[in-house]
């Protein structure tokens, strides 16, 4: 497929993609951690916005600042940081979500240096009316904070124009998502992870040059359809750097159909529309969009999204895949399987650090969950 090459080299070393982009574009590179992160207002102060993943390296220097059970995210991400590998960063963005993002923000604050360091403080309640003004307002003081550490003025011609490019990048993800759905065949769960996993890195002028070819490629293609590729399933849970599980399922007889991933779905769901006030129409997506188990809109709401992918989606089971020490996630396990298991959705839990079990174990995991669907 056209395209595929450039996404890999990309997650095959996203610092060094860094550090080209930023000699070769002369813009600011923004480093962020969770996808509520207003990625228009950095775009739109002409600076291009960087998610990071933590690292792929053995963690030694973190470990002097948080504890073995730290989340190995928080705690890679801080080694990058202070080994200098992250020197291509003009600054560093941390949304208040989880406890280690917010403990992160703070160590980062006081050891990491010569990058500004921003805090976006969002609310956690996201279904009344104050915390709608309230989100507002903590966007409008985060886009005069950029605004002054970048030294630009954002227009508003130009955050409308921001919104507009990640409109569109959000709909093409969406719709290589109904294609895998509708075909499962057309593209392997690798390919399509890598897409969205690379979007989240890459110049997003350059990622709109080649999207929309794969999707209308896909779209054009077709592909086998439910009955020539494999029990179809959803994956959930809060890995956001997690490695080529994939392949793993799909040689243990499942395909995926969904997800409800950070990384995945939740990154691109939900449409900003244009308005004349652009900072408060990005705060009503944040408010309206399937919220992670950091924010809250509802005592079922999670598990109710959870179950409708599972119906949307046609599948016939859920993966759970959680990283090791992430408290949100964890306290949020119980409750969603239990909905699970109300509608008879069979389910499976993975928990993980950085690096996977045997594949071997894992592909008799996965063969004997498939076998029992």
């Amino acid at each position: 497929m056209t395209g595929l090459e450039e996404f890999y080299e990309i997650l095959k070393d996203p610092v060094d993609y860094g550090r080209k982009l930023k000699g070769e574009s002369r813009r600011k590179i923004v480093g962020y951690f969770c996808s509520y992160t207003p990625e228009e207002i950095i775009y739109a102060a002409g600076a291009h916005p960087f998610r990071l993943f933590g690292t792929g390296e053995a963690i030694h220097l973190a470990d002097a600042h948080f504890q073995a059970y730290c989340c190995s995210l928080v705690r890679g991400a801080l080694e990058g940081a202070l080994a200098g590998r992250l020197e291509f960063l003009d600054g560093a963005i941390f949304p208040h979500t989880c406890d280690s993002i917010q403990r992160l923000s703070d160590v980062w604050r006081m050891n990491v240096k010569g990058l500004f360091h921003l805090d976006v403080v969002l609310p956690v309640k996201l279904d009344t009316e104050s915390a709608k003004t309230y989100m507002s307002d903590v966007l409008r003081k985060f886009t005069c904070d950029v605004e002054s550490r970048l030294n630009i003025t954002i227009g508003k011609e130009v955050m409308q124009d921001a919104v507009r490019v990640f409109n569109r990048i959000r709909g093409y993800l969406g719709r290589l998502y109904e294609v895998k759905s509708t075909y499962p065949g057309i593209i392997s769960g690798s390919d399509l992870h890598s897409i969205i996993k690379a979007s989240m890195i890459m110049d997003r002028d350059r990622l709109l040059e080649i999207l929309p070819g794969i999707v209308t490629e896909l779209e054009r293609e077709k592909g086998p359809g439910d009955e020539t590729v494999g029990k179809r399933l959803v994956m959930a849970g809060g890995i956001c750097n997690h490695p080529d599980i994939y392949r793993i399922i799909e040689e243990a007889g499942g395909v995926v159909v969904g997800d409800d991933f950070c990384t995945g779905s939740r990154y691109f769901e939900g449409t900003t529309e244009i308005k004349d006030d652009p900072v408060a129409a990005i705060a009503e997506r944040y408010m309206a969009r399937p919220p992670c188990p950091a924010k809250h809109t509802g005592l079922f709401t999670r598990a109710d999204h959870l179950v409708d992918i599972v119906w949307e989606k046609k599948a016939q089971g859920v993966v759970f895949f959680f990283l090791k020490f992430c408290d949100p996630h964890a306290f949020d396990y119980p409750y969603l399987k239990e909905a699970l298991d109300r509608k008879g959705i069979p389910s499976i839990m993975l928990e993980v650090e950085d690096q996977l079990p045997s594949e071997g174990q894992l592909q008799t995991r996965f063969e004997t969950f498939i076998e029992m669907l």
